[in-house]
């Protein structure tokens, strides 16, 4: 298989799920598409300025822990049955934890790279911006636990001169400096 069958599958699973999600009207602020350090099946999460606010109607106090987190979201994993293919193709690829470290890396590469190159297959289609302008979201490709390539992502995803994307670099974004200091500690 190569990365352009895995980036259509991702588009088309995507694609999908993101027109059932913006069926509600809601205003989103954040879109992710969301894997683990393993590079397994991706799923998808988005917070919304709505879902946000009923949050905070809800008596959550915390809104400032969860506004940028997938797992936080009301809409995390929406319609995740869609990425069956995906899973299909990655399985196929055979386990990436039966891989020495330099295979391990390039196929970790190869993976989030075709997510990567999905989302901006998206934007390019305009997606992102079927409920608000897509200066007001900020959209990624995430690896949880967190780590700085995150930000490195989201800066190849985004326009980093929008409001959003100082407030998700501010308030979110994990630095290089940061995240080797963690690991040095642990």
């Amino acid at each position: 298989m190569n990365k352009e069958k895995l980036t259509a599958e991702l588009v088309k699973a995507i694609r999908t799920i993101l027109l059932d999600l913006m069926k509600n009207k809601e205003h989103y602020y954040y879109i992710t598409l969301i894997s683990d350090g393993l590079a397994n099946t991706p799923y998808i999460s988005a917070w919304s300025i709505e879902a946000l606010e009923r949050e905070k109607e809800n008596g959550k106090e915390e809104l400032d822990m969860i506004k940028w987190s997938g797992e936080d979201s009301p809409y995390c994993m929406w319609k995740q049955e869609n990425f069956k293919e995906v899973e299909a193709l990655l399985y196929a690829r055979g386990s990436i934890l039966d891989m020495d470290d330099s295979e391990f890396e390039k196929e970790y590469e190869f993976r989030y790279s075709a997510m990567e190159q999905a989302m901006k297959i998206l934007d390019s289609e305009g997606i992102f911006a079927l409920n608000q302008n897509r200066e007001d979201v900020i959209v990624l490709v995430e690896v949880m636990s967190p780590d700085y390539t995150n930000t490195e992502r989201a800066y190849r995803l985004n326009n980093p001169d929008t409001k959003i994307f100082a407030r998700w670099l501010a308030e979110a974004a994990e630095e290089k400096e940061d995240y080797e200091e963690e690991q040095d500690k642990e």
